[in-house]
């Protein structure tokens, strides 16, 4: 068994352990043609930005906050009801063939749905095309940026709902089936049972997953964003992780893109750190045993 775990390992490792030690770029002025040893050392001059109010940073910032919100308010809960929703049809068949159409859009990459999207909602997509010919003005979905928050939020839903209720759905297989026989002999409903029996069963998941949620909830999408950012501009669309790649890739200022993107990760930690503790204190395992 280790050794089939050597090659996962090794990718891990490979590309995500070894490269944090380019984070060294951060403390320093980097320059790609000298490469990180003959680049000059410039101490923590690349984390002024976070203090000195740039403009720029703080919009990102707030996008990045604002749609983490809506991500935590709205993605996070669906896969939970979709999965008591799946749970609750009585027929297999019928529930096996609906998971297997709702795990599909997961597997698609966020190039081929951002196109699905334009193709649809877009200025000559199917939606504006048909109101046109009815007689109705076209909408502007795609191109909006006052919408785009809550559209690439309408996004996650759609693709990671379905495959997010995997684990759900294996821990509501697992809940004794003897304790809603027994509560509802106590005379207890519906939703009396869903509450003390289903919920409570899956407790111990759901807290898991917001603490590693928590952990990634300021990389709010890189790629789904990147690809839109052109139709709504940058000052409705950047967020932290573009904020990265178009101040480092495009516009060359590796040092601080590398601070910014070094902190993010240090953010991301702590909040891990002090969900858990918080579980700890309510009497939950969390990610880990203290």
């Amino acid at each position: 068994m280790l050794l089939l775990a050597l090659p996962g390992i090794a990718v891990i490792i490979t590309f995500h352990y070894y490269p944090l030690l380019g984070n060294v770029i951060a403390f320093q002025d980097y320059q790609p043609y000298l490469g990180i040893r003959e680049s000059l050392w410039s101490g923590f001059d690349n984390f002024k930005i976070l203090f000195n109010g740039d403009p720029d940073l703080l919009n990102a910032l707030k996008n990045t906050l604002t749609i983490t919100a809506l991500q935590t308010v709205f993605v996070f809960p669906a896969p939970i009801i979709l999965a008591l929703i799946l749970n609750s049809l009585a027929s297999n068949r019928l529930r096996q063939i609906v998971q297997s159409v709702l795990y599909l859009p997961h597997f698609l990459s966020w190039v081929i749905l951002v196109a699905v999207f334009q193709q649809v909602l877009g200025g000559a997509g199917l939606l504006n095309n048909y109101l046109r010919s009815s007689g109705h003005e076209a909408l502007n979905i795609i191109g909006n940026a006052d919408a785009f928050k809550a559209l690439v939020t309408s996004q996650v839903i759609w693709k990671d709902t379905g495959w997010a209720t995997i684990l759900f759905l294996a821990v509501l297989a697992q809940i004794d089936r003897s304790l809603y026989e027994a509560a509802s002999v106590d005379g207890a409903s519906k939703l009396r049972q869903t509450w003390h029996i289903t919920l409570s069963g899956m407790r111990p998941i759901i807290i898991l997953l917001f603490i590693l949620k928590l952990g990634d909830s300021l990389s709010v999408g890189f790629e789904q964003i990147l690809l839109q950012q052109p139709a709504v501009g940058r000052q409705a669309s950047e967020v932290l992780d573009t904020f990265v790649y178009n101040n480092g890739v495009v516009g060359g200022a590796w040092g601080v893109a590398a601070a910014v993107g070094l902190v993010k990760g240090v953010i991301g930690l702590l909040l891990v750190l002090s969900a858990n503790k918080i579980a700890h204190a309510f009497g939950e395992e969390g990610v880990y045993k203290a």
